[in-house]
């Protein structure tokens, strides 16, 4: 018994790889899903080779950080100093096995030696909060601790109802001006230069005397989330 098929949809696609560029020929209402489906496979392969350039980058530039010749590292690794030199020039494809011996001789994984990377977040913008006259730039966005420095305005607390605790530990130094740090009873002057580390769990306040702070802190999560995140 003969298939029927619907007589508005007629779609003939060829797809053929032809010099590096994929052509797709249609007819019909597939027309535009076929041009979604080649800008696709052009994106596809322009980011694998994207990252194969960063992967051999990365091994010229772990070798140098390292003060190795090719041929130290080519030893290392059991490869000679001329593949080593055609694999980081891009004159010869890396091999899976290549790059486990070559991660392994540069003190890194697999993983970090392929992983994909995006500068696009390199500018750090400020975020101010009025309020606790704070400006803040967030130095480290992926792991729990994070470091940010940050602008101190608010003047120095003058009693315990401007003090909060909260779970975690805090760490700044004063880069410049002075800091007042209210630990529960104690009232304790930091100046440019000195640093500080203290139990969140105890009630602190801080802020500036004579004049705008500055401080580069290190923060755990729970830290972050009330003194940085605060800002957002």
């Amino acid at each position: 018994m003969p298939v029927l098929m619907p007589v508005i949809v007629i779609v003939a696609v060829l797809v053929s790889v032809c010099m590096g560029l994929v052509v797709v020929v249609c007819h019909g209402s597939d027309h535009t899903h076929a041009l979604r489906l080649r800008h696709s496979i052009l994106r596809m392969t322009q980011e694998d080779e994207q990252l194969d350039a960063l992967v051999r980058k990365r091994i010229r530039g772990l070798r140098a950080a390292m003060g190795w010749s090719l041929d130290e590292l080519a030893a290392r690794c059991y490869l000679s100093a001329s593949t080593l030199s055609r694999i980081e020039t891009g004159q010869r494809r890396i091999g899976l096995d290549q790059l486990v011996a070559l991660a392994r001789a540069l003190g890194t994984t697999l993983d970090q030696l392929v992983q994909t990377s995006s500068d696009d977040d390199v500018v750090i913008h400020p975020r101010y909060d009025p309020g606790r006259g704070v400006t803040s730039w967030t130095f480290n966005r992926e792991t729990g601790v994070t470091a940010a420095r940050m602008r101190i305005t608010r003047p120095a607390p003058t009693g315990t109802a401007e003090l909060k605790a909260h779970p975690g530990r805090e760490w700044f130094t004063v880069l410049s001006g002075t800091l007042v740090l209210q630990l529960a009873d104690r009232r304790i002057t930091i100046e440019a230069g000195q640093a500080a580390e203290f139990s969140t769990m105890t009630p602190h306040a801080i802020g500036a005397q004579g004049g705008p702070a500055e401080i580069l802190g290190i923060f755990d999560p729970d830290a972050r989330r009330t003194h940085v995140d605060a800002a957002d």
